[in-house]
Formats: structure tokens, C-alpha cells, sequence
């Protein structure tokens, strides 16, 4: 199961006979780049330190360059599932850092879920230095998913919620969403991010979500954005199609702004609504499918219905009534954010690369 990744290690430990460059810095990704938020953070503050050499690493576009490069990187940088480090053997000078692209802790993940990969991810975390999380209280949580000792796991903060602390011109960008989506001009922004199902009949949202009836309750007031989960894009877009008015943004490049200029999330089992809660606006978690994600899916490390920070519905009716009436606790979101953060004051990028510039020891 496990053999191309086996190759791929054996041949990148080819290059590791070359000496590490002191400024070279490595990050992991995708080639549709799906999860460079934290690390476009990361390497911005480098960038503010010296003269740092960047490479980026394709995944699934091999070269003896790039091999090299990412062998002799003094920092290699991580922020989603990569299955060859198993067998990948760096140099001890070298610092290998997985980021995650999720923040916080909430539905279960890796190992929690994933007992036949649980030998093959404890390898990988041996490869692993440092694991940054966003909160000492999840540490156990990342221990267990990525089956890596506690002392490793370092609670710095998430890179990519410095983006909140940035100054940005709301209005600006309501603007120019406006003007790209005529629809939405005058209107409260709903977005809808529902995250993708093991179950693959409940992916088609719109078979549980009533947009008729949705805008002819709240059309005037509101338009619906949605936001596809990238597996539900891949494989079912093409059956989620509606005659009824409502904003694809599932392409739209910078899924932060969407955050920023949205009134209410609309949410489910996706971790987006950590993020979103950030922001101290509504968020309503529409669960159509509650008992049989609970029974066939992940599950979560905490008490769904206890916990989630803001109300719970199951059809389009309860979701519609959530809407109008407005009910918005502050003090559920702040109780929810303490679970999952530590401090949430936009220096996440600058403790992490100033813990590892300090060579691992933490300020204060």
C-alpha cells in the first residue's frame, strides 16, 4: 500500500548527502496549492528576518533540483498530510514543522479516525519536530491524530488568523464583491460552508436546503453564498445545481475575505467556523444529517451540541426562523475561542519563526 511512498522517500534520501544551507527554507504543497494559507504567513516573516532563500516543493513534480533543495533546507514546513516523510530521513540540523491547515480541534482527524494508517502516521511523526497548534488545551487532541509525543507539539498560534489583525478596507471589498456578484448588492452576505461527507448522498446540500423557500423568506434581505468543501467541488458540483438565485463562490481565491465581508456562517461539521468565530459573528450549524455523520463519519473531540458556538438546526424551516430572529451570544462564541485558542492577537507567524530562529526555546 505504502510501496510508491517507500520509493519516493529512498530516493530523496539520495540527496541528503549534501550540506545543509543555513537560509534555505522549504515548504510542502499541493500543486493546486489547496493549503498555502499558513505558509504564505510563515514565509513573510522570514522575509522580514534576512536574506532567506524560498522553495516550494510540488509534491507530484519531481526534479533533482527540487529534492536537493528541500534536502539541504534548514526549515521544511508542512500544512496537510505527507505520507513519504515516513521514509524521508533529514538531516538532525534540519527542522521539519507541520502547521496544519486546520485550526483548532473539532471533528476527529488522522489517527483518531484512521486505525489502518495509525503505524504508517506514528512514522511520519517521527519525522516531525515541531507540531504548532493553536491552544495548549488541544494538545492531546494533535498528540493523538498525529501520533506524535506531547513535547513536540508547540501551541504558537494559527499563522493564518494574522490575516485578521491586517488593516482592510471592508467597504472596499464589499464593493468589489458587489460588482462581481450583481446579486448581492444591498444584501446581507449568508454564507454556506458545508464541509464534504463520507456518506456520499448527503453532499448534494441543495437536496436538504429548501433555496426557495430561503429566498422567498429572506430574498430581499439576504442572498446565499456558497462555499463547496474542495472534495464535494471535485466530485459532486456537477449534481449541486438549483433554479433558484444564489453565489457560487466555491472558485473565489481568497476564502479569509469571504469570511471578513459575510454577516452570518452558515456551517455544519467544517472547521471554518473556528475561524469565522474569531470574528464575533453569527454562525448557525445546519445538521441535516446529524445522527448518521455522528454513526458513519469522524466524530468530534468534544460535545457537538454542548459545545459549538452558536444554534443548532436540522431544516431549512429552523434555519430560516435562526435568521430572522438574530439570537447572537457573544459570551457562547468567547467560552468556544478559549477552548481553541491561546492568545488571538496576530503575532502567531512572528512566535513561531522567533521560537525557531531561538532555536527552539520559547519567549517568556
Amino acid at each position: 500500500m505504502y510501496l510508491k511512498h517507500k520509493i519516493y522517500g529512498k530516493f530523496f534520501n539520495v540527496f541528503t548527502k549534501f550540506p545543509i544551507n543555513n537560509r534555505q527554507i522549504s515548504f510542502i504543497i499541493d500543486s493546486n496549492k489547496s493549503f498555502k494559507g499558513n505558509l504564505d504567513y510563515i514565509k513573510k516573516e522570514f522575509e522580514k528576518r534576512g536574506d532567506f532563500q524560498f522553495n516550494f516543493f510540488y509534491k507530484d513534480k519531481l526534479s533533482f533540483s527540487n529534492f536537493k533543495k528541500l534536502a539541504t533546507s534548514k526549515y521544511v514546513f508542512l500544512n496537510d498530510n505527507f505520507f513519504p516523510l515516513a521514509f524521508m530521513d533529514f538531516k538532525k540540523d534540519t527542522k521539519v514543522i507541520q502547521l496544519w491547515h486546520a485550526p483548532g480541534a473539532f471533528k476527529k482527524f488522522g489517527a483518531s479516525v484512521d486505525g489502518e494508517s495509525k503505524e504508517m502516521i506514528k512514522e511520519i511523526g517521527k519525522n516531525i519536530d515541531y507540531l504548532i497548534t493553536s491552544a495548549d488545551s488541544i494538545k492531546p487532541f494533535y498528540s493523538e491524530a498525529f501520533q506524535i509525543d506531547t513535547f513536540k507539539i508547540k501551541a504558537l498560534g494559527l499563522p493564518r488568523a494574522d490575516y485578521y489583525f491586517k488593516n482592510h478596507d471592508l467597504n472596499k471589498l464589499r464593493e468589489n464583491f458587489d460588482s462581481k456578484y450583481h446579486l448581492a448588492k444591498n444584501k446581507k452576505i449568508v454564507l454556506y460552508a458545508p464541509t464534504f461527507r463520507d456518506n456520499s448522498e448527503d453532499n448534494n446540500v441543495f437536496n436538504f436546503l429548501d433555496l426557495e423557500k430561503f429566498n422567498k423568506e429572506l430574498g430581499d434581505d439576504y442572498v446565499l453564498v456558497l462555499r463547496l468543501h474542495p472534495k464535494i467541488k471535485k466530485f459532486f458540483k456537477n449534481q449541486i445545481e438549483v433554479n433558484q438565485d444564489y453565489i457560487d463562490c466555491t472558485d473565489f481565491d481568497n476564502e479569509q475575505e469571504l469570511l471578513l465581508i459575510s454577516d452570518v456562517l452558515i456551517s455544519d461539521y467544517s472547521s471554518i467556523m473556528i475561524e469565522f468565530a474569531m470574528l464575533f459573528k453569527p454562525i448557525i450549524f445546519f445538521t441535516y444529517d446529524f445522527d448518521n455523520y455522528v454513526s458513519d463519519d469522524r466524530g468530534f473531540y468534544f460535545d457537538f451540541k454542548q459545545n459549538v458556538p452558536g444554534p443548532i438546526v436540522y431544516t431549512t424551516d429552523e434555519l430560516i426562523s435562526e435568521i430572522k430572529n438574530n439570537n447572537f451570544d457573544k459570551n457562547r462564541i468567547s467560552k468556544f475561542l478559549e477552548t481553541q485558542f491561546n492568545p488571538i492577537d496576530g503575532c502567531s507567524s512572528k512566535r513561531i519563526v522567533d521560537f525557531l530562529l531561538n532555536e527552539g526555546e520559547e519567549n517568556g
